[in-house]
């Protein structure tokens, strides 16, 4: 079952971005092969809800990460093999009869290029298939307590056909014949083409969990714990933003009792970094990748929906407020009819004057609360709804993101602490930055 997330939650939180780098994605990707980055990217398109699913990458993971294995294969010769298994063209497939005398006059003088492309595939898909031949039985030795041996018996399903059991025969590949390289063409081109790339996407796969591994161990990832009670509860210990440098870590814990966060904090305090810190965590742990955390414990949810970086629909002729009423729209009819839902809202009814944004606040924070079998982080400026909303529901945990004065300027903390922000720091900020002085003169 798949994690519902959509556009503007991967956008808000840099899952996917520009391929700049400098996103969730880009982080992880370390890949020696393009296959390995293609196979990477849909993982992160397609988190998932299913705890078999997770638990078995989360294995994978974590034997290549104590294992430490590198990654067995020569990074050049998969794009050489790709397009020579692409090459289906039956006027390329060579016979026993073109060994003529024109054909080696041609390979003398350097002029048979067609024939040098297909034994150069053939050469690099026979040291491909040699290669993991040797890396499967490193595997099997390694992985007998292991989910790995779930995969590696699939592979070795096509590695002991009879088509490739005189791969095991061979202990490195050295110059072939016309004849010799006539045979594997046909097999490889021709007969057992599927299967080679099967094996391929298996080879791109171990790049991808070789990469992750090598990744948290650098970065000092952990891997979330799946609760297997019925209660839910997300509970994270030294959760920390991953792309944000020397990034301030936190613990938060949200369960039943208190499924919504009310978060606020004076502008600058951390509030959006703090939330989506909380929700790459719940991202990484849906895909079975470690998380940039100290310990995280959680259920599984059934998706998440963001609302941090929303922009005006000037196509549709929308203002902004329009936009955050649409989105909130979207997410009732979602949280209506889904449990285990994780809801983001940053700022929530910024595009409306105080009075609106404030009455509007209290109403739809205090019905979404009603929904105790979501989760919900909700930031806001109009910290007066606070204590509204203290009387109205008994399932908030109000958190704040202190700032505290040094000789008038603002330091923070980015720490969170229970309870509703005092701090009134706005027309500090403007006096410090001297903008009146400016306009004055």
């Amino acid at each position: 079952m798949a994690f519902k997330v959509d556009n503007q939650t991967i956008s808000d939180l840099k899952i996917i971005g520009n391929n700049k780098g400098n996103d969730i994605y880009g982080l992880f990707n370390k890949t020696n092969t393009r296959g390995g980055a293609e196979i990477l990217k849909d993982m992160f398109k397609y988190p998932s809800s299913k705890e078999e699913e997770i638990m078995h990458r989360v294995n994978i993971i974590q034997f290549f990460k104590e294992e430490k294995i590198e990654f067995p294969f020569n990074n050049a010769i998969f794009d050489t093999i790709e397009f020579y298994l692409s090459n289906t063209d039956e006027r390329t497939r060579l016979t026993h009869h073109q060994d003529n005398v024109k054909r080696r006059f041609e390979s003398i003088i350097g002029s048979d290029t067609a024939y040098q492309q297909i034994n150069k595939g053939v050469l690099d898909t026979l040291h491909f298939l040699v290669d993991l031949s040797h890396f499967v039985l490193v595997i099997e030795n390694k992985a007998l307590k292991n989910n790995v041996l779930k995969d590696v018996n699939k592979v070795k399903e096509i590695l002991d056909s009879s088509e490739l059991t005189f791969i095991k025969h061979i202990n490195s590949v050295g110059k072939l014949s016309y004849d010799k390289t006539v045979a594997y063409d046909q097999l490889f081109r021709f007969t057992i083409k599927e299967n080679i790339l099967k094996l391929l996407h298996y080879a791109y796969e171990i790049d991808v969990f070789i990469t992750v591994a090598k990744v948290s161990e650098k970065l000092n990832f952990a891997f979330a714990e799946i609760n297997k009670n019925d209660r839910n509860v997300i509970e994270m210990q030294g959760v920390f933003h991953p792309l944000v440098p020397n990034a301030v870590s936190n613990d938060i814990t949200i369960d039943e009792n208190n499924n919504m966060i009310f978060l606020t904090g004076a502008n600058m305090a951390g509030k959006s970094t703090f939330m989506k810190t909380f929700s790459i965590a719940v991202y990484l742990a849906h895909m079975g990748f470690p998380v940039p955390a100290d310990s995280m414990r959680f259920n599984i949810q059934n998706g998440m929906f963001t609302t941090i970086n929303l922009a005006d629909d000037l196509n549709m002729g929308f203002s902004h407020f329009y936009a955050e009423v649409s989105r909130v729209k979207k997410v009732a009819e979602a949280v209506n009819t889904n449990d285990r839902l994780i809801v983001v809202f940053d700022e929530l009814f910024r595009g409306t004057n105080v009075k609106d944004a404030y009455e509007a606040t209290v109403a739809v924070v205090s019905a979404f609360a009603t929904k105790r079998k979501c989760t919900f982080i909700i930031s806001t400026h109009i910290v007066e709804a606070g204590e509204d909303l203290k009387k109205l529901r008994d399932n908030i945990k109000f958190l704040y993101l202190p700032t505290i004065m040094k000789d008038k300027t603002p330091q923070y903390t980015y720490t969170i602490k229970e309870g509703i922000t005092e701090d009134r720091h706005g027309m500090i900020i403007i006096q410090n930055e001297k903008i009146l002085d400016i306009l004055k003169n």
